[in-house]
C-alpha cells in the first residue's frame, strides 16, 4: 500500500469526500481521508492522505490556510454564499474602497466566529448543514479563531476580492457576512480559492485527472 499525500487543486462542484472517492478508486486502495473540508463551491488547495500518512490529519488539519475570495456586496442569502436564495438585498453604492479596507483591519487578530449552519460542524451527532437544508436553525457556539492577514485586493462593486490568511476553523463564508454586515450593506461569498496550508501552496497542486502514485508525496512526520 502507498503512504503518503496529494496535493490537489479541487475544482468547484465536487465535495471534498469525492476526491477522497477518486484516489480511492485511482489507486484502489481504502485508506484515504482528507485534511480540511472544502465546500463544493470552493477550489484550491485539499490535502488527500494516503495509508500512513492519515494517521498525521491533526497535523494537517491545524496548519495555516491562506484564501483569495471574492464578496459580492448588497445581497445576503440564506447560505452565505451566491448560490443561496436572496434574503435581503441592500444599497452599497455609497461604499468606498476605503471604508472596505478599514473593515478588513477590524476583523484583524484573535476573535470568536459563530460556525454558518452550511457547514460540517456537528451538533447531537449530524451535520449543520444537514439542519440548514431542512431549514432548521440550532444553537451553535462561537469557536476562537486568528485572523492574521486580510487585505483587499480589488475593489470592483459589487465584487470585492481579498486575500486571507488564518488559523483552521474559520469560515469564509462566515467572514463575508460579516464583512458585508460591518460595512451596512451585507454581502455574501462568490468565489473561495484556498491557495496555501501551511507549507503547501496552489502552484504545487495537482487535477484530480493526474492522480496516481507518481504524484503521491512521501510524509514522515
Amino acid at each position: 500500500m502507498p503512504d503518503g499525500i496529494f496535493i490537489v487543486n479541487k475544482p468547484q462542484g465536487l465535495t471534498s469526500h469525492d476526491v477522497v472517492d477518486c484516489v480511492r478508486k485511482s489507486l484502489k486502495i481504502k485508506r484515504v481521508g482528507h485534511a480540511g473540508t472544502l465546500d463544493p463551491l470552493a477550489t484550491g488547495v485539499l490535502i488527500i492522505l494516503v495509508g500512513k500518512a492519515t494517521k498525521f490529519f491533526n497535523k494537517f488539519s491545524g496548519m495555516d490556510k491562506e484564501y483569495v475570495a471574492t464578496v459580492t456586496l448588497g445581497k445576503v442569502t440564506t447560505t452565505g454564499d451566491c448560490q443561496g436564495g436572496t434574503k435581503l438585498e441592500q444599497n452599497f453604492s455609497h461604499i468606498t474602497e476605503a471604508m472596505v479596507s478599514e473593515a478588513l483591519n477590524s476583523f484583524l487578530g484573535e476573535q470568536e466566529q459563530v460556525p454558518p449552519m452550511f457547514s460540517a460542524v456537528k451538533y447531537k451527532g449530524k451535520k449543520l448543514y444537514q439542519f440548514a437544508r431542512r431549514g432548521i436553525e440550532v444553537p451553535r457556539k462561537p469557536r476562537k479563531i486568528n485572523i492574521k492577514e486580510l487585505k483587499l485586493m480589488y475593489f470592483k462593486p459589487p465584487d470585492v476580492e481579498i486575500y486571507l490568511r488564518c488559523s483552521k476553523g474559520t469560515y469564509v463564508r462566515k467572514l463575508a457576512e460579516d464583512i458585508g454586515e460591518k460595512l451596512g450593506c451585507g454581502g455574501c461569498v462568490s468565489k473561495i480559492e484556498r491557495v496555501g496550508i501551511g507549507e503547501f501552496n496552489i502552484k504545487d497542486a495537482i487535477t484530480i485527472d493526474k492522480i496516481n502514485e507518481s504524484y503521491l508525496k512521501p510524509w514522515k512526520n
